[in-house]
């Protein structure tokens, strides 16, 4: 007789794999850019301006006559690679921060973790744009002032994951068999905190898309004509009484990809806390 419990974790399951298949989907899409985009992106046209969705231009063009499905698709490769990238390394570093806080202690822990604090203090934005205006924009510029504080959720994660285990008496055993710390914190300390910060890595991705595509839209990530979604929208709006099509269909493609990537975020956790 099947549980209540094992039905809810095989409709977790299927929930997971549907979401995984969209997330692929969008992936292999802004990867293989150049296949399924119908024109080139940069290309302008003086007799393609601001004109409405088409066979040859299913999303319309933009004010230079630009095809706004092309701009969207290689836009998605930008905003999906840079927040792939960042995730990560926020994800490592903040993961090795944790460990060592949190396996060491002391006045390292102290002052590390304080100075966590007074970043967690501020929000994240206010800090981005902060930066990014200091750093001139740009997509590195970007890059970097949200990954200043995205470290920090993992750095702290990491810590109390790390606390909780240390004084297990597998840890003990590896010390008094003479394992060095880098073995015993990356052998058997890394592999069991892993779960909850590879999950946390996961409900950071949609955070983190949003976060460049509004640094992008304030001027202050991916310059021009570079294509990007927050970038597209933001030149849109000038005329989008005129042509609605170029804000509203990077607008769509941005909340697309976001609540895919939030929903397969949530859904793991869910199946991780059953």
């Amino acid at each position: 007789m099947i549980t209540r419990s094992e039905k809810t974790r095989k409709k977790l399951m299927r929930r997971i794999i549907i979401a995984s298949v969209l997330a692929i989907l969008l992936i292999v899409v802004v990867t293989f850019a150049g296949i399924f985009a119908p024109n080139d992106p940069y290309a302008t046209n003086a007799l393609y301006i601001r004109k409405p969705p088409s066979l040859s231009h299913p999303f319309g063009t933009d004010n230079l006559g630009r095809c706004v499905l092309s701009r969207i698709i290689y836009g998605g490769r930008t905003t999906i690679a840079a927040t792939f990238f960042l995730v990560a390394i926020s994800f490592v570093i903040g993961t090795v921060i944790g460990i060592l806080c949190g396996y060491f202690g002391g006045v390292v822990d102290h002052i590390l973790m304080r100075f966590a604090d007074i970043m967690l203090s501020f929000p994240q934005m206010v800090v981005a744009i902060a930066v990014a205006g200091i750093l001139g924009g740009g997509l590195k510029g970007a890059m970097i002032a949200l990954g200043i504080t995205m470290w920090v959720g993992f750095a702290r994660l990491a810590r109390s994951h790390t606390l909780s285990i240390k004084n297990e008496p597998y840890i003990k055993t590896a010390i008094l068999a003479g394992k060095s710390t880098g073995y015993i914190m990356f052998r058997h300390i890394m592999p069991n905190i892993l779960a909850p910060i590879l999950t946390n890595a996961l409900t950071q991705i949609g955070t983190t898309m949003i976060g460049l595509s509004g640094l992008s839209f304030l001027g202050l990530g991916v310059v021009p004509p570079q294509a990007e979604w927050g970038s597209m929208i933001s030149e849109a709006r000038a005329y989008i009484q005129i042509a609605p099509w170029a804000v509203i269909f990077p607008a769509l493609a941005t909340i697309i990809t976001i609540t895919v990537f939030n929903y397969l975020g949530d859904v793991v956790m869910d199946y991780r806390d059953l």
